[in-house]
């Protein structure tokens, strides 16, 4: 049991998917996002929790043990076009609306209802990843994890994390960097 902020979720760190424990034993199930990477050989690491219920990003990370400013979250936003944007930022940051419009090209951005998620995505919330979506939606990666040999982003699904290369994620979602949080 998690407690956070008063509050109790039911979830549990595991270890990472290694072959070393008993977890290991079973074949490990890959998300769509894990076996693109595959694919492109992309090297990464594979976290895993335990979850019944969706839980933040911060959450996560504080279950993990990891530090914030390594943990990155994915966020969609539509334009006034019509058309949507991907944006991956720190956990503990919040999206610069202008700024994020500017570097995509439009006037502006919003973000889209949490119940569009699955249907613009494929993916669900606390689940959502930059790497094989529905559809290749342009991307933004916020500069700062340029200077990070790491990050982790969600692995496509709740209770699965992923560490790599902020380049390698650049690679696989087709992404750009750019200054994207409000300072």
């Amino acid at each position: 049991m998690l407690y956070y902020k008063g509050r109790a979720f039911l979830c549990s760190a595991l270890k990472s998917a290694g072959k070393e424990d008993k977890m290991a034993k079973q074949k490990e199930v890959k998300t769509n996002a894990m076996r693109i990477l595959d694919t492109m050989r992309i090297p990464y690491r594979h976290l895993t929790y335990e979850c019944g219920e969706f839980v933040d990003g911060i959450q996560v990370a504080d279950m993990l043990g990891l530090p914030h400013e390594k943990v990155y979250k994915t966020l969609v936003t539509a334009g006034g076009n019509g058309n949507y944007f991907v944006f991956v930022i720190p956990i503990a940051e919040e999206l610069d609306l202008k700024a994020a419009a500017r570097s995509v090209g439009e006037k502006s951005v919003e973000m889209i209802p949490v119940k569009e998620i699955n249907r613009v995505t494929g993916y669900i919330r606390g689940g959502c990843t930059a790497v094989g979506m529905k559809k290749q939606y342009v991307t933004r990666i916020h500069s700062a994890a340029k200077e990070l040999p790491e990050i982790i982003v969600s692995g496509g699904k709740i209770g699965s994390q992923l560490v790599l290369a902020p380049e390698d994620l650049a690679r696989a979602a087709g992404a750009e960097f750019a200054d994207i949080v409000r300072h």
